[in-house]
């Protein structure tokens, strides 16, 4: 069971009860939710919001993938996901990505919630502008993950 969606922050906010209501289900035992939110401060700059960008048809296609794989890499077979992530302006504080997740067991809703949010910051035509206190913005460059394990 998987959702995906894009949302416009200009039309609506992503919501933690949406996800809630989605991957509710009485064969999972549970259920783990991250949520990416806008931060202060990001490289001793004093952040006051971020604008999204994304390739909307390639970030689907690519939380799509991610899930399918985890089927063969992960041997996660029965399981909920709920994706959504934050196009458009977002102040300090608002949730920019909610990934829910929901299995059989802990062990395996800790390895898969970790197991997309790492793939998407990896492979998902995302992109974000930070704004900061003196009125100035960067589009900020890809960061690989610290601590990958190859």
């Amino acid at each position: 069971m998987l959702h995906t969606k894009i949302v416009d922050s200009k039309k609506e906010k992503i919501l933690h009860s949406n996800a809630e209501k989605f991957i509710k289900d009485s064969k999972f035992g549970a259920s783990i939710y991250f949520l990416g939110t806008v931060r202060n401060i990001n490289d001793n700059k004093t952040v006051t919001g971020i604008t999204y960008d994304s390739h909307d048809e390639m970030v689907i296609k690519s939380f799509e993938e991610i899930y399918n794989e985890a089927d063969q890499k992960l041997n996660i077979k029965n399981k909920a996901v709920f994706i959504e992530h934050a196009k458009g302006y977002l102040n300090l504080g608002e949730i920019s990505i909610i990934i829910a997740v929901a299995c059989k067991h802990r062990d395996e809703a800790y390895i898969l919630s970790r197991y997309i949010i790492e793939e998407i910051k990896k492979r998902s035509p995302i992109w974000k502008k930070e704004h900061y206190q003196n009125n100035e913005a960067d589009w900020l460059k890809g960061n690989p993950i610290q601590y990958e394990k190859n």
